[in-house]
């Protein structure tokens, strides 16, 4: 098991700086390197205050020049709205420019707000992601290729940019069976979202993953998974009711997003609770929000109801002050991860099979 960093680079205080944001991301990602994540991951959303960021690779393109050992990662390319064209080529040159370092997350999409205003049907997200992604395959395992699908056509093509080994690494987000199942066959990491919050949850979803991992022929204990959590280490009461009061803004948007249940005052979507919102309480009580010892003992009740292989760990949420979210960059080096190791030991050792510590 190792650890990411999630930038959603979202604002809740109206006329925040973008640019501020931005520097911010850049930041967080530079002092997660040096605390020895694996990953820095980059959301993609449009046409609200929840996401500035509208493109994650190019946001690995601004990285490959500020970091040398942390893999860059979009979490993640929302695939059904981009021209598969576009998008196989970009990805081959973010790929050159980090010199291998990226990680391709890849979604279907869950928000018709932005499919609307794409022109694009949600309804079809699918079976688009896949065609794309078939045609990427094609485009790396050859010199030319050409297509004829569904939804997609293109006369045999040369895409120039290249990456530096073939098909970059693919995992796949969401909880959608037909993106499980191209996970399986391809052995792809699948992620899931803070919707699984408590450890009996996330057993569950790995236990759902696993049973389409075994229909696609392959061992379900070999599968590998990945959870996003807000996460802030802080023995400040004070300091974490508001991270997690954050959070729950940040999901509220979220659902209301999912649901086509958004209402902007201009750019600004207005927080609402969603049906069956758990209480802060019960957040709180589940949630990676605390001092480094009850961080690591939520985070350890996790690793042993569900062996995740990878934690994209989410520390800017919010109007919370950058400087929280550099100190719990630096904590789960110093204080988290030690907890857990005298624990389970090698962390690397967690995350292939159902046991923790086998």
């Amino acid at each position: 098991m190792d650890v990411g960093l999630f930038c959603l680079m979202g604002y809740r205080t109206p006329g925040t700086s973008t640019a501020a944001i931005y520097d911010d991301a850049v930041a967080q990602v530079k002092a997660a390197e040096q605390a020895g994540f694996a990953i820095a991951w980059f959301a993609e959303h449009h046409f609200s205050n929840y996401c500035v960021c509208p493109s994650p690779l190019m946001m690995v393109a601004r990285m490959a020049g500020e970091t040398s050992r942390i893999r860059l990662a979009s979490g993640v390319v929302i695939v059904p709205l981009y021209h598969p064209a576009r998008l196989i080529a970009e990805v081959g040159m973010v790929d050159a420019m980090t010199h291998g370092r990226l990680v391709l997350g890849i979604g279907s999409g869950y928000q018709p707000y932005e499919f609307e205003r794409f022109g694009q049907d949600l309804a079809e997200s699918t079976p688009r992601l896949l065609e794309a992604m078939s045609m990427m395959e094609q485009a790396f395992a050859a010199e030319t290729f050409a297509h004829e699908g569904a939804h997609y056509r293109m006369p045999q093509a040369h895409i120039a940019p290249r990456p530096v080994r073939g098909m970059p690494e693919v995992w796949v987000a969401g909880d959608n069976p037909d993106l499980h199942r191209y996970a399986a066959e391809r052995d792809c990491v699948v992620m899931v979202t803070p919707r699984h919050f408590t450890p009996a949850m996330l057993a569950a979803a790995r236990a759902r993953f696993e049973g389409i991992r075994r229909a696609a022929g392959k061992p379900g204990d070999s599968l590998r998974f990945g959870a996003m959590r807000p996460f802030c280490v802080t023995d400040d009461a004070n300091e974490a009711a508001r991270f997690l009061e954050n959070t729950r803004w940040q999901i509220r948007l979220s659902q209301s997003l999912r649901r086509r249940e958004q209402e902007m005052d201009g750019g600004m979507l207005v927080e609402k609770p969603w049906e069956g919102e758990p209480s802060l309480d019960e957040m709180g009580a589940h949630m990676m929000v605390g001092d480094a010892a009850t961080v690591a003992a939520r985070m350890a009740a996790e690793i042993r109801a569900a062996s995740p292989c990878h934690y994209l760990l989410q520390m800017q949420v919010g109007d919370m002050d950058p400087g929280v979210a550099q100190r719990s960059i630096a904590a789960w080096q110093r204080q988290v991860r030690p907890l857990l190791e005298r624990e389970f030991g090698p962390l690397e050792r967690i995350g292939h099979t159902t046991s923790a510590a086998a």
